[in-house]
């Protein structure tokens, strides 16, 4: 018999460590722990969307004769003593690459070392390891472009069938006799309407992507109101569906396009993928990616510190109309549209000239799909600090990027009530109008807190001397 520890693998199907327990061992017990040390990083939209897809896992599980073993406490202590009472021979999980993940399983497999208990781990949450694409010199890539093209080349896996039911072990309920709810974890209901978290949601997303949306998704991705992603983020985080099948649902898209722009299209969705493990790679090898900035500069950036600035911008009253449609999303459903988190980063890091860190942490706290290496990348791609970064000088125009990204302003309007009954104009000349025109027009709604065109000027400028330069070139997104 082995234990097949469950982390971020909340499915049996397409599950790499579950399908080489169950060839290795007549019987597997399939476990989860809920760890106090992961727990206290954890936010009410988190740990939510991951009770969901326990439950949903449980429910796999018990209609094929075996159960969800659920346990609580240090893992390094959970698994042998476990393995001792249930006479399992040793433990299999899916490996982790933050530094905290790292971290655990040095912990876990020193203490099966301790007690003279087996243990593997794999791969399973992308498709090529970190450190299986290298530059020349075996270093990890540090820009996307290079990393992609070989990415885009390697032959990728296809789906592993789940278990066999007669592989399945049913060791009891545990600790827990039902999956505990988050006041039983010690946590607050979130305060967003969380998505459904169980693999059903997931392949239900997945499916009808592919069916659809895949086709238009190079042209219409950045359009928020468009609803043209696949919002597979949380599932993939929680590994409620695997990075294989979604691939082999990107090719069956692509045998079923028509013409050289569906099959652009399902390409573009796949460099997203790409993007996935480019940051796990970087994080992988730069654990401390999640809380520095992976390109210094000369000098120290003088990020600002402004409680009420900070405070406006995460509770959605900047007076910036796609800003603020972005951070009340963010509350309301814990997601963010991917383009308009450039937008409320790029105004709180360059607009703002807070510390990029606030924004991480706050997303943190907030957001279901919360990974790590994709949220610190593209937090520090918006500060100008990661890998691949945004050049300094180009700053995006809130204004501009609304006007063009959501004309109609019906994404804004969904998410900014008070400017429901507000034309397109209007609202896209926020920044312009008067302060009558603007109590005319939506009473409710503040005016600008900063001048983006003086605030983008001191931003260049505070760059410009942490890089140590004068003058320097400067350009408007």
């Amino acid at each position: 018999m082995l234990v097949h520890w469950h982390r971020s693998d909340l499915r049996a199907p397409d599950n790499e460590g579950l399908r080489r327990a169950a060839e290795r061992a007549d019987g597997v017990v399939p476990l989860f722990v809920f760890d106090e040390e992961v727990l206290s990083y954890g936010s009410p939209p988190r740990v939510a969307f991951m009770l969901d897809a326990l439950r949903s896992l449980r429910s796999w599980y018990r209609e094929r004769g075996g159960d969800l073993y659920l346990a609580a406490g240090d893992p390094s202590a959970v698994l042998p003593d476990l393995c001792e009472r249930l006479g399992a021979e040793g433990v299999v999980w899916n490996r982790g690459y933050s530094g905290l993940a790292r971290e655990r399983d040095e912990a876990v497999r020193a203490a099966l070392d301790d007690a003279g208990i087996d243990h593997r781990d794999h791969g399973d949450a992308l498709h090529h390891e970190p450190g299986s694409i290298t530059t020349n010199e075996g270093e990890h890539y540090s820009v996307f472009t290079y990393f992609w093209r070989k990415w885009r080349d390697r032959e990728k896996a296809d789906p592993h069938d789940p278990p066999p039911a007669g592989a399945l072990e049913d060791a009891g309920p545990g600790e827990f006799d039902a999956v505990p709810d988050l006041a039983a974890l010690g946590f607050d209901a979130p305060e967003a309407t969380v998505e459904p978290g169980g693999r059903e949601a997931g392949r239900e997303r997945l499916e009808s992507f592919c069916a659809g949306d895949i086709y238009d998704y190079e042209d219409r991705r950045d359009y928020p109101a468009d609803g043209c992603t696949s919002r597979l983020s949380a599932h993939l985080k929680w590994g409620t569906v695997g990075v294989r099948e979604v691939y082999a649902a990107t090719e069956e898209a692509m045998a079923a396009s028509d013409g050289d722009s569906d099959r652009e299209s399902v390409e573009e969705f796949r460099s997203q993928l790409a993007w996935r493990e480019f940051y796990a790679h970087v994080l992988r090898f730069n654990p401390e990616f999640v809380a520095e900035n992976f390109d210094e500069y000369e000098r120290p950036i003088e990020w600002r510190e402004d409680d009420e600035e900070l405070r406006a911008w995460k509770a959605g009253e900047t007076g910036y109309p796609i800003v603020d449609a972005g951070m009340r999303q963010l509350r309301a459903e814990a997601y963010v549209h991917n383009r308009v988190r450039m937008i409320v980063a790029s105004f709180l890091t360059k607009d703002l000239l807070l510390d990029w860190r606030e924004g991480y942490a706050h997303f943190r706290r907030h957001l279901a799909d919360h990974d790590a290496a994709s949220d610190a990348g593209g937090w520090q791609w918006a500060a100008s600090t990661g890998t691949d970064a945004q050049p300094y000088f180009r700053i995006f125009n809130p204004m501009r990027q609304g006007e063009e990204y959501d004309p109609e302003a019906a994404y804004i309007r969904e998410h900014v009530p008070e400017l429901a009954g507000v034309d397109p104009e209007t609202i896209h000349s926020w920044h312009e109008l008067d302060p009558a025109a603007r109590t005319e027009a939506a009473p409710e709604y503040p005016a600008p807190i900063v001048d983006h065109g003086e605030r983008r000027e001191r931003a260049l400028a505070t760059f410009e001397r942490a890089r140590g330069e004068g003058e320097g070139a400067s350009g408007d997104g």
